[in-house]
């Protein structure tokens, strides 16, 4: 199993390599130090920005997929309520056929807003690996001779770059200076705090007020709480490389998202009505409002702005 699972992730580390030796190539080209901690951890930026805007079309597919889920939930609630307190097999069937058929039928499923995350895992573990293996690298006890581009040579320059005193090889339970355990500490908050906002975003903006009231609402609050929680205490196990990388995704994420909540709102959100109400302000159309002709508008105008002219009296003829 441990050979299957090396030898998938082989091509991933050898890329992840790839890019990063890149990225570090082209800033010490414009003058930055090659041995400097900050030159690594902008090449892991480098690495990030290239593996998202290759995803964004699978962020677009994810929004969608999200979206119609919000939008389902009542007719989910209805199934879910059609089959309450029927625990037979066949009735458990029926509803599941039900709901695959309404998932069907929306073209959506629950697993589509998780392909972003299962895309970019293989290169959260290239990079730990390739992190992780820089010291045996540069001892020369590991089992490969280089990473792709990387050299013992060059894997001892990244081994012993640091940022604030830290190496970015360095991990929190490892730490063998304060410094290590600082900087440790404030990327784990910071990665901890963007997932949080991030999530919080989506729920508190971009659902309408009947997804809100669903169970799988109530699941994504959850959740929100808990992944933040869990980020923390795996966090002190990662190299401080490790954490700058997430950070920088979920940085990414965060602002990728707050642009399509505010450009592309789910409907009957707090987000839509936002939206709408910028539209009315700038004098632009409002996508479901009745729309007014320039004719009809120029004829209520020129009626409104008439005097009205009264009307004449005929006098009665009076008898001579």
């Amino acid at each position: 199993m441990g050979d299957l699972f090396n030898s998938i992730l082989a091509p991933i580390e050898w890329l992840v390599a790839w890019i990063m030796y890149g990225f570090h190539e082209a800033l010490t080209s414009i003058g930055l130090p090659a041995a400097s901690g900050w030159t690594w951890a902008l090449s892991i930026v480098g690495l990030v920005l290239v593996m998202r805007a290759a995803m964004i079309p699978l962020f677009v597919k994810q929004i969608k997929a999200s979206r119609k889920m919000q939008l389902i939930q009542p007719e989910l609630q209805k199934i879910q309520k059609k089959y309450k307190g029927k625990s037979d097999p066949e009735s458990r069937q029926a509803m599941t056929q039900e709901t695959m058929e309404l998932y069907k039928k929306e073209g959506t499923n629950p697993f589509s807003s998780c392909l972003p995350i299962l895309v970019q895992s293989p290169f959260f573990f290239g990079l730990f690996r390739v992190l992780n293996g820089l010291d045996e690298l540069a001892a020369g006890t590991g089992s490969a001779a280089s990473i792709g581009p990387i050299t013992k040579d060059v894997a001892a320059q990244a081994e012993k770059a640091s940022i604030f005193g830290a190496q970015l090889s360095d991990t929190f339970i490892n730490a063998n200076n304060l410094s290590t355990q600082i900087v440790t500490v404030v990327l784990i908050i910071l990665m901890s705090a963007t997932t949080f906002l991030t999530q919080r975003q989506l729920m508190t903006k971009n659902m309408p007020q009947s997804a809100l009231d669903s169970p799988f609402a109530k699941q994504q609050k959850m959740l929100l709480y808990i992944f933040p929680v869990i980020f923390a205490v795996s966090g002190i196990n990662f190299p401080i490389g490790v954490l700058i990388y997430w950070f920088t995704t979920n940085v990414w994420s965060m602002t990728q998202q707050f642009y399509v909540i505010r450009r592309m709102p789910a409907p009957g959100s707090a987000a839509e009505r936002a939206y709408h109400e910028r539209l009315a302000r700038k004098g632009k159309p409002v996508p479901g409002a009745p729309v007014v002709s320039a004719e009809a508008e120029a004829e209520d105008q020129t009626v409104i702005g008439q005097r009205v002219q009264p009307k004449s009296k005929k006098r009665s003829k009076g008898k001579k």
